[in-house]
């Protein structure tokens, strides 16, 4: 019963620490969509995914109508979105979007955990052309019929759908974001996450032990409460 109780406990703790580094970024995605497009999720595409992303998280309703709330207020204008690009150990390079109210504690903070990886930061687009972006929307594949599903979202701007696992995930330009929603959407398919996201052009490989080393700042990056997303070249 001891045992039992105490890895209850120990599954609940490392839940709410998830919990408590996940909600307050996408709290932040839904205010900076609902601060550019305005409240309404209905005619707001960017409001809208970030809501469905969030609710994905389980963010409860409260939260997300408090972000909602907060594009409103004057510190709402203080947050921009700002890229970071970098080399981490091993060469593995970084592409860091970043949502933030101060920038220079946010560069130092980077700066700091990759100094002391043995990484570094580097001048901001000279990563550009190694990372294509892209369109992806993520949802489960349990009673879908997979061929009619790609058929009908070729016509939304698909480029490629991958199954891994039970999820299937839908990739496009990035500028067929929204038509690649949409069309999940009219198709009934429950997506369980949809982003804009930077896929390497040149994805290297790397031995168990660097990439030990590499996840390690990886990690220590993707808690920084500014830092929203983390893209690498890994294979």
């Amino acid at each position: 019963m001891g045992r039992a109780f105490e890895y209850r406990r120990a599954s609940k703790e490392k839940r709410w620490d998830k919990m408590s580094k996940i909600f307050p970024k996408l709290a932040k995605s839904i205010t900076i969509a609902a601060r550019e497009g305005g409240p309404d999720a209905e005619i707001n595409a960017k409001l809208r995914t970030a809501i469905n992303n969030a609710k994905a998280q389980n963010m409860p309703k409260d939260n997300i109508d408090a972000a909602i709330k907060r594009a409103a207020g004057k510190d709402a204008a203080d947050i921009s979105e700002v890229n970071y690009e970098a080399k981490g150990p091993h060469g593995v390079l970084l592409y860091i979007e970043c949502a933030t109210d101060n920038t220079n504690r946010t560069v130092s903070n980077l700066r700091t955990y990759l100094n002391k990886s043995g990484g570094e930061m580097v001048q901001g687009g000279s990563l550009d052309f190694l990372f294509a972006r892209k369109a992806v929307v993520e949802f489960p594949t349990e009673g879908l019929e997979m061929d009619e599903i790609e058929l009908g979202l070729i016509d939304h701007g698909l480029d490629e759908l991958e199954i891994n696992e039970g999820t299937a995930y839908a990739y496009g330009e990035y500028t067929q974001f929204g038509a690649l929603q949409e069309g999940a959407e009219k198709l009934g398919i429950n997506v369980s996450k949809a982003s804009l996201q930077r896929i390497s052009t040149n994805p290297q490989e790397f031995s168990e032990d660097q990439l030990a080393e590499i996840e390690k700042l990886i990690d220590r990056i993707e808690d920084d409460e500014d830092v929203q997303a983390v893209f690498t070249n890994i294979a």
